[in-house]
């Protein structure tokens, strides 16, 4: 099992539980708005915010942290995470926090304790990039957006 490290920021909500899995199947473990003063934001339609988790994180270096947006706040409210999936680099020792868009039709409130997103760990590659004159074929060849047939 990966070990991810967490410590509190100053002045967050520590009551407010530590990410965690919902079921034993989960690929994601749920975040949570830790407000200062226990608050809440409030989304109008089409407005985005920085919700903090009052977390630090240490990821081990191989790994990432994707933040993606849960989905029965997407469906029920459109609730989402304009930059999923985020990612969190193995050497980012900031505070924690989720860029949370409401893309639905009616204001939306972000509660002290909600969860609010999901957060996946998941292994690294990086590549070397070399420079070539030339690619190889493939039957796609430079085909785009739709080219191998209806969306």
């Amino acid at each position: 099992m990966v070990q991810v490290r967490l410590s509190w920021v100053e002045g967050a909500d520590r009551d407010v539980p530590l990410p965690a899995y919902e079921t034993p199947g989960a690929a994601g473990a749920d975040l949570r708005a830790n407000l200062q003063e226990r608050g809440r934001v409030v989304l109008e339609p089409g407005q985005r915010a920085l919700i903090p988790t009052g977390l630090r994180i240490e990821i081990p270096v191989g790994y990432e942290v994707q933040l993606r947006p849960r989905s029965g706040l997407a469906l029920k409210h459109g609730i989402t995470l304009p930059n999923s999936p985020g990612t969190i680099d193995s050497d980012y020792r900031g505070a924690l926090g989720v860029i949370v868009m409401n893309a639905g039709q009616e204001v939306f409130e972000v509660a002290h304790g909600e969860r609010i997103a999901q957060m996946v760990v998941a292994p690294v590659v990086q590549a070397g990039f070399v420079l070539v004159d030339r690619l190889s074929e493939t039957a796609r060849g430079g085909g785009g957006f739709g080219s191998t047939g209806r969306g």
